[in-house]
């Protein structure tokens, strides 16, 4: 049976490669960092700067957090092997929910073992079919994955089209419930969500506002506290998901975090809290010490954007094609998926680690190397990388 089955995944990926549009996986040898070993899997590695992360306050090999999570493991073990409301649910839990609900600003919060199940968690346990769930159409898989697991009314609108949002809450305001669900950062594309307008039109319309920070949490805004934060809304947003596996320490976990009567619906309908272990011990401890570290990390975030906008700057006196933006997530435009790819591989030759992404992750013709600066990389690291660049995309064409 599986012959035919067989014979057509082969001929799929065939045309995938054909395409441009296979995506390779480098082995890391060494921590996640600025500087790291990498090669192909099975091969040998090499020292290369790493471009391509979500590490942006360099916070993934901090020997403050390995020294925590090494503390948990010995004190409190390696895993709960169960759920949360069994028997898997030890203080360090409580604490890391109370810790995150303080730094956001918000009543209570609800630990999942990723960004992902959070998001995937939201919509089913709070969205029936009397409601309606408005999406901006950048919005992240996780996102996506999760209305469609609700029997909402679903609404989506251009991304970032405010009269595109309007009209789609006058199309859902009969709906009991309205959400309005966006990214806070656009993780293809490094730009923002404008979060002051999408409050206003909830505000007009009765609806609530839901933020994936993932990409945002730790460094956007004055403390940190992310995108509501840097736009000044962060009492105006109901929902806050996010991750801790991108700017507070890499490792993984998620959350929900907003109302407590949200939050504690959550704790007895969303399917991937009740049904998959509790996150482990090692990893609650070692973000609860990157949360220290961020409380204190001005410097770290100051050097994070001062490194984006010498990139950005530089990038563009070489006569290269950058998304406009403030973030850190600066994506440099080919069109092309194949000369994208030569150039990606290019630059690992010439010591730098970045990834094209081409379709379906980003659409058709619009094939990038998204590049992700990092407040441990020095000011030579970025000329380095720039220097790449210059040399990858002449070889690449030649």
């Amino acid at each position: 049976m599986y012959t035919s089955m067989k014979d057509q995944l082969h001929d799929e990926l065939e045309e995938i490669r054909t395409a441009g549009l296979y995506k390779t996986e480098r082995s890391i040898s060494s921590p996640q960092s600025s500087h790291i070993t990498a090669g192909q899997i099975g091969g040998p590695g090499a020292d290369v700067l790493n471009f391509c992360a979500n590490n942006y306050l360099g916070l993934a090999d901090h020997p403050d957090i390995i020294s925590a999570a090494k503390a948990a493991m010995d004190e409190r073990g390696f895993g709960m092997a169960s759920v949360r409301f069994i028997c898997g649910t030890q203080d360090l839990h409580l604490e890391l929910e109370a810790r995150v609900s303080k730094f956001l600003g918000t009543e209570d919060t609800i630990l999942f073992s990723s960004c992902f199940d959070a998001n995937g968690g939201v919509f089913e346990s709070l969205f029936g079919a009397e409601d309606a769930v408005i999406s901006d159409a950048l919005n992240h898989a996780s996102i996506i994955d999760g209305i469609r697991l609700c029997k909402a009314k679903r609404y989506r609108y251009a991304n970032r089209d405010m009269a595109e949002l309007e009209a789609r809450l006058q199309e859902a305001q009969d709906a009991r419930r309205k959400i309005i669900v966006t990214d806070g950062v656009f993780s293809m594309d490094g730009y923002l969500a404008p979060l002051k307008e999408i409050c206003d039109l909830a505000d007009k319309y009765g609806a609530l506002v839901m933020v994936d920070d993932s990409h945002a949490v730790g460094f956007m805004g004055a403390t940190g506290a992310g995108t509501p934060e840097h736009a000044g809304v962060s009492d105006r947003v109901d929902i806050y998901t996010g991750t801790f596996g991108k700017a507070l320490g890499g490792a993984s976990g998620g959350y929900v975090s907003g109302r407590r009567e949200i939050v504690a619906m959550l704790r007895q309908k969303a399917r991937p809290y009740l049904f998959s272990n509790s996150l482990a011990p090692a990893i609650v401890a070692a973000t609860l010490k990157a949360l220290d570290l961020v409380e204190k990390s001005g410097d770290l975030r100051r050097r994070l954007f001062e490194n984006a906008e010498l990139f950005r700057r530089r990038m563009t006196e070489e006569g290269f094609e950058l998304l406009p933006g403030e973030h850190a997530i600066v994506p440099v435009m080919f069109g092309d998926a194949v000369m994208a790819a030569k150039v990606a591989d290019r630059m690992l030759q010439h010591g730098v680690f970045v990834t094209a992404f081409s379709f379906p992750v980003v659409p058709r013709g619009a094939a990038r190397i998204r590049v992700q600066l990092s407040a441990a990389h020095s000011a030579g690291d970025v000329e380095a990388c720039v220097r790449a660049f210059v040399a990858a995309r002449a070889e690449a064409a030649a």
